[in-house]
């Protein structure tokens, strides 16, 4: 089963609860919630993470895509793109971002539940950004008031100044991004420290060690871009120092 099949559901939210579960229950569809029944999808056996995840992903794009006052048909592209909603499923996936648009509840909220639920997993935090800025991207400009809230989001998230610098050059693109910046880095590091970090981000940042903590597989191409950006600038760096 889908995870928008989980999403769509008459029991999702109460499985949820606090503001995302409020959300899907009051988008919740004709599909039967078989999160339960499909718990073994999920390699902790909780399904709520990925379902919370998706929902977050939902509720903070629906947020970020009037951050600059104006939803862009690029910013709906972008955001379907992220999502890969089968056609079956869109009329559904609509339906909860136009509720979490117009809600009166603030985006805090929605960022502040879905950290406490991926509090051991940073790495899924991180990919959730990745997805944000996609969709803030998608005009091919980030408005300052798209970055202040992807700042504030990742500052939820418990990420720091750093941080949040690196995972925007990261989103960035290769050829406009210090490739120090994006694997988190000093320029100085010695050959073996940026071998060595190299490794331990590819091990953290694969998709199938994403999808284990709890990220469904329906966001993986946002996951592989990550993926491509720090490879690209493992080579960058290793044609600038000639390593092997």
């Amino acid at each position: 089963m889908s995870i928008w099949g989980k999403v769509i559901g008459g029991t999702a939210g109460f499985v949820i609860g606090g503001p995302l579960g409020a959300l899907i229950g009051a988008g919740a569809g004709h599909l039967v919630d078989r999160a339960r029944e499909n718990a073994a999808e999920n390699a902790d056996g909780d399904p709520t993470k990925q379902v919370g995840f998706t929902i977050a992903v939902i509720a903070l794009g629906a947020k970020l895509a009037k951050a600059d006052g104006v939803v862009t048909p690029d910013e709906i592209r972008a955001f379907r793109r992220v999502f890969k909603v089968a056609p079956e499923e869109t009329q559904n996936v609509a339906k909860i971002f136009n509720l979490a648009r117009k809600s009166t509840a603030g985006y805090e909220a929605y960022a502040r539940q879905v950290a406490g639920m991926f509090a051991d997993n940073p790495a899924v935090l991180e990919e959730l950004l990745n997805c944000l800025f996609h969709i803030a991207l998608a005009d091919g400009n980030v408005h300052e008031d798209e970055l202040s809230y992807l700042e504030n989001v990742s500052r939820i998230f418990g990420f720091s100044e750093s941080d949040f610098a690196r995972i925007r050059a990261q989103n960035m693109g290769p050829d406009e991004a210090d490739p120090y910046t994006i694997l988190d880095l000093p320029h100085d590091a010695d050959d073996e420290t940026v071998k060595s970090q190299y490794r331990k981000l590819v091990r953290e940042n694969h998709p199938d060690a994403l999808i284990a903590q709890g990220m469904p597989e329906e966001f993986i191409e946002v996951a592989n871009d990550k993926l491509a950006a720090i490879n690209a600038a493992y080579d960058r760096i290793s044609v600038q120092r000639g390593l092997k």
